[in-house]
């Protein structure tokens, strides 16, 4: 291919054909210099601190000491948490592992069939107003508030097992 033939600058140096001389076999082998970072990769050595590698360093434990490939992958699941079951001492309650696609309307109509229900509230995000799987009921009586514990907790409802017990007063809430 003519150097000239797309009209672009020439790729190689000045007087250099494009073979570099000094490849010959019984030539003595140089030593090459480091080749220089681009500008971006010593920007993302900057920001980065791995001083512009492509290779991403090996994942460390928290003692800063390299953690096993096979260690990194296979984590073991977590314990599933149960939920503290609270004692029933007030009308309100707590109805965890709630549908996201409950609303307090639903709420209303599964309570009401246990007692009086004087109010349900679905608690959402503010952002999205997207339940957040929890809610409170306050019931007429601590005695139907007992009552719902006993006869919904466990209960499928909306495709999830309920988790229906008393709520936590004000002044644990803020521990």
């Amino acid at each position: 291919m003519n150097s000239h033939s797309y009209g672009g600058r020439q790729r190689h140096g000045r007087g250099r054909s494009r073979r570099r001389a000094g490849r010959g076999r019984f030539q003595e082998q140089r030593p090459q210099a480091p080749k220089q970072k681009t500008f971006w990769q010593r920007i993302a050595a900057f920001f980065g601190g791995n001083d512009g590698d492509q290779r991403k360093p090996a994942p460390q434990s928290r003692n800063g000491q390299e953690r096993p490939q096979q260690q990194q992958r296979e984590r073991e699941p977590r314990p599933q948490r149960k939920p503290e079951s609270v004692e029933v001492t007030s009308p309100r309650l707590y109805v965890g592992n709630l549908s996201f696609d409950a609303t307090e309307s639903d709420l209303f109509e599964l309570f009401n069939g246990v007692g009086h229900v004087q109010n349900a509230e679905v608690v959402s995000y503010r952002h999205n107003q997207r339940s957040k799987g929890f809610a409170f009921v306050s019931m007429q009586t601590i005695d139907e508030a007992k009552r719902a514990v006993e006869e919904l907790h466990d209960k499928e409802f909306l495709g999830r097992k309920l988790v229906v017990s008393g709520a936590k007063s004000s002044e644990h809430s803020h521990d």
